[in-house]
């Protein structure tokens, strides 16, 4: 028999059997069993956040740099609802998480208790798996199992809901294999089936137009399978373009990169896209955003999905060859089967000459201006200024978002985190929080709107007290830009509010809470701006005063085709050319 020890004590034993260095959490009475262990402990470190939903996009943040999974600790009732759109946001981009929230005592449950909510209920349909702990004795299974869940497969979050009194009751603990767990019912398959690899490989050989799309699949499944896209690439030629997630798993500086592809995609993506014979999706789940209007989405393309969630096959767009498996091990099986046959690549001169065709569109580019910033040139300035210090790029959610996609460009993966099928304000400097706890010595920046860094501000001191330096550069339009941008395209310019005149001064906001603050007003101002901002100790954020009315393209209009591109307008006034009235 082991040593009777509470639940409390049992949970930490669990986490720290399973390797956990970090835990973000907002303590509350229905915790503080938890957090008693935790003072009684020196092996796990715990983040004190100033609000439940910053605790878990920090998670999020931390294990999309590290590869770790994230660990949260909230309180009962508000606890746990705050935490909700964090658990949301990971199911969607597939962020491995295991959120642990406090319950009322078992006997309490059910009685509309102080601070009591139907957690479970409530996170069914947003988590891969949930629990209610009702037996400290089984505790320790749990935690393992929710790991497993979490990091296995499709990642995701898991709950583990825990009644207080389970917190401080007493039992025994042993660690589990992963072969002991009890969740029967959950066998991810990962090994894909070999006909299917067999007859993928004969398509793509076969190929005279192919395309290669990529998602975050590839990044989630390991830094293997970003070599070993690279690797599939350079045996087939085809060119290579990726969801917003994706970025990263193939080099942006890469030959065959045609860039992000979908509504604010590059027009040789798009157009590829449109125009193949062979679509080959590697660990993406074809969102709308990429799609755009379904019946004419790749319209004339034989169409293989790798991707180890089968519920993602034929969801949205109907293939010819569904792969069920973990897209790393699949693409290592295409590549070993293609040279075992000796498959020479296709002859795509034709294809590539007219891939160069709609490169020469230059669709990312903008007016220049002397006058004022253009957001795009702040982008890339400090994308040249900071290139060579490989920084991990976090997000807020915008316009900004997208321009960072576009013109932050990235080699490897895991350095751009960002809220893509969500699309969560208040993402990028929790998320940023929880990269540069994972990654102590690593360059870490939040590229933010003025609007969507006030989601979550409050975290700025949270970098203050664990002496994180965090970099947050802001693109300040004094609009919510993406909202002002498809009111003027589509509303015909009637903006439903203006807070302009409500700002506060960034500069003594970052002050206030012990960050440096820095102001960049003129194009002459921004090079030396970004040097400032790198030479400082510390969290800095910089106001950088971009132009108003800049909107964010190539756009795909809603509703509308790959074909059907917005490329460019006057981006200073945000008028738009007669063609492009007609569009939206």
């Amino acid at each position: 028999m082991g040593i009777e020890r509470s639940g409390a004590d049992i949970l930490i034993e669990a986490l720290t059997d399973l390797g956990v260095e970090v835990v973000f959490g907002y303590p509350g009475g229905a915790v503080l069993p938890i957090y008693d262990a935790i003072f009684h402990q020196k092996r796990i470190r715990h983040i004190l956040v100033r609000q439940e939903g910053g605790a878990v996009h920090a998670a999020e943040g931390y294990a999309r740099a590290t590869g770790k999974p994230g660990v949260v600790l909230v309180t009962s009732g508000p606890g746990a609802t705050n935490a909700v759109t964090g658990i949301v946001d990971a199911l969607m981009d597939s962020i491995p998480l295991v959120v642990i929230t406090g319950q009322v005592p078992t006997a309490l449950i059910g009685t509309d208790a102080f601070q009591e909510c139907d957690t479970i209920g409530i996170t069914r349909h947003c988590t891969k798996h949930n629990y209610l702990v009702k037996d400290p004795a089984k505790l320790g299974d749990i935690v393992h199992e929710a790991f497993h869940i979490a990091t296995s497969g499709r990642p995701g979050p898991v709950v583990i809901d825990l009644p207080k009194d389970v917190q401080v009751a007493t039992a025994t603990y042993r660690k589990p294999g992963t072969a002991s767990l009890p969740h029967k019912g959950y066998r991810p398959q990962v090994k894909a089936e070999p006909t299917l690899i067999e007859a993928a490989v004969e398509m793509i050989a076969a190929a005279e137009r192919p395309i290669l799309y990529t998602g975050g699949g590839i990044i989630n499944s390991g830094p293997a399978a970003s070599q070993l896209l690279r690797e599939l690439q350079k045996l087939t030629g085809a060119p290579v373009t990726s969801t917003l997630m994706g970025l990263g798993a193939y080099p942006a500086t890469g030959d065959a990169w045609l860039g992000m592809l979908g509504m604010h995609g590059t027009y040789e993506a798009n157009m590829a896209m449109h125009g193949c014979d062979l679509m080959v999706c590697l660990g993406a789940r074809f969102d709308d955003r990429v799609t755009g209007r379904l019946d004419s989405f790749s319209p004339h393309s034989k169409k293989i999905h790798v991707d180890i969630d089968r519920a993602s096959h034929n969801k949205t767009v109907r293939v010819d060859l569904p792969i069920v498996g973990d897209v790393g091990r699949a693409m290592e099986d295409m590549i070993r089967l293609w040279r075992a046959r000796q498959h020479r690549k296709q002859d795509l001169t034709a294809w590539w000459a007219q891939i160069d065709g709609w490169r020469a569109k230059k669709s990312l580019a903008y007016p220049p201006s002397t006058a004022e910033i253009m957001p795009q040139e702040a982008i890339r300035r400090l994308y040249e200024a900071t290139k060579a210090r490989k920084p991990i790029i976090t997000t807020e959610v915008g316009q900004h978002q997208m321009w960072a996609a576009q013109h932050f460009h990235f080699d490897a993966p895991n350095k751009w985190l960002t809220s893509g099928g969500l699309g969560t304000m208040g993402y990028g400097l929790p998320a940023a929080i929880g990269a540069q706890l994972g990654n102590p010595n690593a360059l870490v920046i939040d590229i933010a709107g003025e609007a969507s860094i006030q989601m979550n501000i409050q975290e700025l001191a949270t970098a203050t007290q664990y002496r994180l330096p965090v970099k947050i550069f802001i693109l300040n339009n004094e609009y919510m830009g993406m909202v002002r941008q498809w009111q003027d395209l589509t509303y015909a310019g009637r903006h439903s509010e203006s807070y302009s005149d409500s700002l506060p001064d960034f500069v003594k906001l970052a002050e206030a809470y012990g960050w440096t603050g820095l102001r960049i007003e003129t194009p002459d101002q921004l090079d030396d701006g970004i040097a400032a901002m790198l030479a400082a100790n510390g969290p800095v954020m910089v106001d950088c005063r971009v132009t108003k009315m800049a909107n964010c393209f190539p756009m795909i209009p809603s509703g509308a085709a790959h074909t059907e591109m917005i490329l460019q307008a006057n981006e200073v006034s945000g008028e738009m050319d007669d063609e492009a009235k007609a569009l939206v």
